[in-house]
Protein backbone atom coordinates (compact mmCIF):
# COMPACT_ATOMS: atom_id res chain seq x y z
CA UNK A 1 0.00 0.00 0.00
CA UNK A 2 1.39 3.68 -1.03
CA UNK A 3 2.30 5.15 2.54
CA UNK A 4 0.88 8.41 0.84
CA UNK A 5 -2.22 6.93 0.31
CA UNK A 6 -4.13 8.21 3.50
CA UNK A 7 -2.79 11.80 3.12
CA UNK A 8 -3.46 12.03 -0.48
CA UNK A 9 -7.09 11.23 0.00
CA UNK A 10 -7.65 13.58 2.64
CA UNK A 11 -6.22 16.40 0.31
CA UNK A 12 -8.02 15.29 -2.63
CA UNK A 13 -10.94 16.12 -0.59
CA UNK A 14 -9.68 19.82 -0.89
CA UNK A 15 -12.15 21.96 -3.46
CA UNK A 16 -10.60 21.86 -6.83
CA UNK A 17 -7.62 19.27 -5.66
CA UNK A 18 -7.71 15.99 -7.42
CA UNK A 19 -5.89 13.03 -7.07
CA UNK A 20 -2.71 14.18 -8.72
CA UNK A 21 -2.83 17.87 -7.32
CA UNK A 22 -3.26 15.83 -4.05
CA UNK A 23 -0.23 13.89 -4.62
CA UNK A 24 2.01 16.83 -5.76
CA UNK A 25 0.70 18.22 -2.17
CA UNK A 26 1.77 15.28 -0.16
CA UNK A 27 5.12 15.25 -1.69
CA UNK A 28 5.54 19.02 -1.28
CA UNK A 29 4.53 18.32 2.43
CA UNK A 30 7.26 15.49 2.97
CA UNK A 31 10.11 18.04 1.32
CA UNK A 32 9.17 20.32 4.30
CA UNK A 33 10.65 20.51 8.18
CA UNK A 34 8.74 19.15 10.29
CA UNK A 35 8.10 21.89 12.24
CA UNK A 36 6.81 23.41 9.45
CA UNK A 37 4.06 20.80 9.01
CA UNK A 38 3.16 20.72 12.61
CA UNK A 39 2.47 24.59 12.25
CA UNK A 40 0.31 24.55 9.63
CA UNK A 41 -1.66 21.74 10.99
CA UNK A 42 -1.42 23.51 14.58
CA UNK A 43 -2.63 26.68 12.63
CA UNK A 44 -5.60 24.94 10.81
CA UNK A 45 -6.88 23.16 14.07
CA UNK A 46 -6.76 26.79 16.28
CA UNK A 47 -8.60 28.32 13.13
CA UNK A 48 -11.45 25.61 12.82
CA UNK A 49 -11.76 26.00 16.99
CA UNK A 50 -12.16 29.69 16.83
CA UNK A 51 -13.84 30.30 13.86
CA UNK A 52 -17.95 31.25 14.69
CA UNK A 53 -20.27 33.13 13.52
CA UNK A 54 -20.88 36.85 13.47
CA UNK A 55 -24.09 37.70 15.60
CA UNK A 56 -25.63 40.41 13.12
CA UNK A 57 -24.36 39.63 9.62
CA UNK A 58 -23.35 35.45 9.81
CA UNK A 59 -19.61 36.69 8.32
CA UNK A 60 -16.78 34.20 9.97
CA UNK A 61 -15.49 35.46 13.41
CA UNK A 62 -13.39 34.91 16.16
CA UNK A 63 -15.87 37.37 18.47
CA UNK A 64 -19.51 38.10 19.07
CA UNK A 65 -19.42 40.75 16.09
CA UNK A 66 -16.66 40.32 13.31
CA UNK A 67 -14.60 42.95 12.23
CA UNK A 68 -16.72 44.46 9.46
CA UNK A 69 -20.33 45.34 11.79
CA UNK A 70 -17.65 46.51 14.43
CA UNK A 71 -16.25 49.26 11.73
CA UNK A 72 -17.70 52.41 12.86
CA UNK A 73 -16.32 53.73 9.53
CA UNK A 74 -18.69 51.25 7.08
CA UNK A 75 -21.58 52.67 5.37
CA UNK A 76 -24.63 51.54 7.65
CA UNK A 77 -26.87 53.08 4.96
CA UNK A 78 -26.48 49.78 2.40
CA UNK A 79 -26.51 46.53 2.93
CA UNK A 80 -24.69 43.16 0.42
CA UNK A 81 -26.63 40.28 0.86
CA UNK A 82 -24.19 37.37 -0.21
CA UNK A 83 -24.76 33.18 0.00
CA UNK A 84 -21.45 32.56 1.80
CA UNK A 85 -18.29 34.48 4.49
CA UNK A 86 -15.77 33.53 1.19
CA UNK A 87 -17.93 36.20 -1.20
CA UNK A 88 -17.50 39.05 1.26
CA UNK A 89 -13.47 38.10 1.15
CA UNK A 90 -14.10 38.88 -2.25
CA UNK A 91 -16.16 41.58 -2.51
CA UNK A 92 -13.92 43.11 0.10
CA UNK A 93 -10.88 42.26 -2.20
CA UNK A 94 -12.20 45.02 -4.49
CA UNK A 95 -11.88 47.88 -1.89
CA UNK A 96 -15.32 48.81 -3.91
CA UNK A 97 -18.04 48.57 -1.30
CA UNK A 98 -17.98 49.96 2.43
CA UNK A 99 -21.52 49.07 3.90
CA UNK A 100 -22.20 46.15 5.85
CA UNK A 101 -23.32 42.54 4.86
CA UNK A 102 -25.80 40.19 5.58
CA UNK A 103 -25.09 35.72 4.84
CA UNK A 104 -27.74 34.05 3.77
CA UNK A 105 -25.67 30.89 4.11
CA UNK A 106 -26.60 29.12 0.97
CA UNK A 107 -28.94 29.62 -1.69
CA UNK A 108 -31.96 28.00 -2.90
CA UNK A 109 -31.46 24.31 -4.06
CA UNK A 110 -34.00 22.13 -3.70
CA UNK A 111 -32.05 19.30 -5.48
CA UNK A 112 -29.63 19.98 -2.68
CA UNK A 113 -32.17 19.89 -0.34
CA UNK A 114 -31.44 23.57 0.29
CA UNK A 115 -35.18 25.24 0.71
CA UNK A 116 -35.68 29.06 1.30
CA UNK A 117 -36.61 28.04 5.27
CA UNK A 118 -33.05 26.71 5.82
CA UNK A 119 -31.40 30.15 5.18
CA UNK A 120 -30.91 33.33 7.29
CA UNK A 121 -33.68 34.88 5.54
CA UNK A 122 -35.56 36.05 8.93
CA UNK A 123 -32.42 37.46 10.44
CA UNK A 124 -31.75 39.46 7.28
CA UNK A 125 -35.99 40.73 7.03
CA UNK A 126 -35.34 41.51 11.14
CA UNK A 127 -32.22 43.71 9.67
CA UNK A 128 -34.45 45.03 7.66
CA UNK A 129 -37.06 46.54 9.77
CA UNK A 130 -35.35 47.45 12.79
CA UNK A 131 -32.58 49.30 10.51
CA UNK A 132 -32.87 51.86 7.74
CA UNK A 133 -31.36 50.77 4.90
CA UNK A 134 -31.37 53.12 1.61
CA UNK A 135 -29.92 50.50 -0.52
CA UNK A 136 -29.95 46.75 -0.89
CA UNK A 137 -27.25 44.93 -2.97
CA UNK A 138 -28.15 41.28 -3.61
CA UNK A 139 -24.92 39.59 -4.63
CA UNK A 140 -25.63 36.76 -5.10
CA UNK A 141 -23.79 33.97 -8.21
CA UNK A 142 -25.48 34.34 -11.60
CA UNK A 143 -26.58 30.13 -11.54
CA UNK A 144 -29.66 28.90 -11.54
CA UNK A 145 -29.78 28.44 -7.57
CA UNK A 146 -28.87 32.30 -7.51
CA UNK A 147 -31.19 33.04 -9.63
CA UNK A 148 -34.15 30.94 -7.88
CA UNK A 149 -32.68 32.63 -4.79
CA UNK A 150 -33.02 36.21 -6.12
CA UNK A 151 -36.59 35.49 -6.91
CA UNK A 152 -37.29 34.29 -3.77
CA UNK A 153 -36.15 37.70 -2.09
CA UNK A 154 -38.01 39.77 -4.37
CA UNK A 155 -40.74 38.12 -3.08
CA UNK A 156 -40.01 38.57 0.33
CA UNK A 157 -38.89 42.08 -0.31
CA UNK A 158 -42.08 42.78 -1.36
CA UNK A 159 -44.21 44.34 1.51
CA UNK A 160 -41.26 46.78 2.35
CA UNK A 161 -40.53 50.14 0.70
CA UNK A 162 -36.65 49.32 -0.61
CA UNK A 163 -34.12 49.97 -3.41
CA UNK A 164 -32.69 46.73 -4.42
CA UNK A 165 -30.26 46.23 -6.84
CA UNK A 166 -28.28 43.50 -7.81
CA UNK A 167 -24.75 42.63 -9.55
CA UNK A 168 -24.23 43.65 -12.86
CA UNK A 169 -23.25 41.21 -15.61
CA UNK A 170 -19.63 41.84 -15.12
CA UNK A 171 -19.53 38.71 -13.64
CA UNK A 172 -20.18 35.57 -15.97
CA UNK A 173 -23.21 33.27 -15.56
CA UNK A 174 -22.27 30.00 -13.90
CA UNK A 175 -19.48 31.61 -12.00
CA UNK A 176 -18.81 32.22 -8.62
CA UNK A 177 -18.59 35.40 -6.75
CA UNK A 178 -15.18 34.10 -4.77
CA UNK A 179 -13.39 32.87 -8.31
CA UNK A 180 -13.85 36.36 -9.74
CA UNK A 181 -10.68 39.06 -10.20
CA UNK A 182 -10.81 42.34 -8.50
CA UNK A 183 -11.74 44.40 -11.24
CA UNK A 184 -14.70 42.31 -12.67
CA UNK A 185 -16.35 42.65 -9.27
CA UNK A 186 -15.35 46.23 -9.17
CA UNK A 187 -17.28 46.74 -12.39
CA UNK A 188 -19.97 44.58 -11.01
CA UNK A 189 -20.57 46.19 -7.87
CA UNK A 190 -20.30 50.00 -9.73
CA UNK A 191 -22.63 48.72 -12.85
CA UNK A 192 -25.46 47.17 -10.28
CA UNK A 193 -28.73 47.12 -11.55
CA UNK A 194 -32.48 48.08 -9.48
CA UNK A 195 -34.65 44.80 -8.94
CA UNK A 196 -38.67 45.90 -9.62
Amino acid sequence: MNPLSALIDQLSKLPGIGQKSAQRLAFFLLSLPTSDVKKMASVMVDTKEAIRYCDTCFNISTQQTCYICQDVGRDTKKLCVVAEPRDIFALERTHEYRGLYHVLGGLVSPLDGVHPDSLRVPELVNRIKYQQFDEIILAINPTIEGDATLLYLQEVFKPYTLTLSKLAYGLPAGSDIDYADELTLQRALLGRNKMV
